[in-house]
């Protein structure tokens, strides 16, 4: 959520977050590299990560990235099969039209969400 939401923290949510999340920073480590204390820190973290949870809450950014890549993940599965079976000379009519089929009806799902 950090990547998604963190321009939304102040500068020093941010800089705590990122020291900690993506740095793999102690809370000891960020305390002595910031001049403040252990708790500061530990508070500082809790605070980014409750708001964090709230803006995901309310925009569900993540979970629609999430929605969308498995989506996206499983019409490009459909569309693999759906090749391969319309190049198969033995493959019979009824199932490349199944392929074809399941291949609209995806695609009808994106035109739909863009609605």
């Amino acid at each position: 959520m950090l990547d998604f939401y963190g321009k939304l923290l102040t500068d020093k949510q941010l800089e705590v977050m990122e020291l900690y999340y993506n740095q793999d920073l102690s809370l000891t480590e960020i305390a002595e590299n910031l001049n403040v204390t252990r708790q500061a820190v530990h508070d500082a973290i809790k605070k980014s990560e409750k708001s964090l949870k709230e803006y995901e809450n309310k925009l569900n950014l993540v979970v629609e990235l999430g929605d969308k890549i498995q989506f996206f993940d499983k019409l490009e599965k459909v569309y693999l099969a759906y090749e391969k079976i319309s190049k198969d000379k033995e493959a019979s009519r009824e199932e490349k039209d199944e392929y074809f089929t399941k291949l609209g009806l995806l695609l009808s799902e994106v035109i739909n969400r863009e609605e």
